[in-house]
């Protein structure tokens, strides 16, 4: 039997699905391929060429979440462990994917 998740897992997975919807829906409206290779680090580099749409102030609200992404994580490693963080990063990304399809890219190609 598949074991319950946590309290504290759940919290975790919640904070992460909240601002990752967000960070898939500014990422849409800005036509960014977010998930292709190098877009995070040019978006975090504040490289709005990367925008199929320019909208600069949606483009700064993408930017400030995906920092504020990577803040959440260094503390969720450090409260869940580096391979229970990564289980759910990569859970809920692909659960965006599902929903947003290839708009927000590819990973590898």
């Amino acid at each position: 039997m598949a074991e319950e998740p946590s309290y504290r897992t759940e919290r975790w997975t919640k904070h992460f699905e909240e601002i990752d919807k967000e960070i898939a829906k500014y990422a849409s409206l800005c036509k960014v391929r977010l998930l292709d290779p190098g877009i995070i680090q040019r978006v975090l580099n504040d490289d709005a060429t990367v925008c199929g749409a320019a909208n600069p102030a949606l483009f700064k609200k993408l930017r400030n979440l995906l920092m504020m992404h990577y803040s959440v994580r260094e503390k969720a490693v450090v409260a869940l462990g580096p391979q229970e963080t990564l289980r759910l990063v990569d859970e809920i990304v692909t659960r965006l994917r599902e929903r947003f399809g290839d708009t927000l890219g590819t990973p590898g190609t």
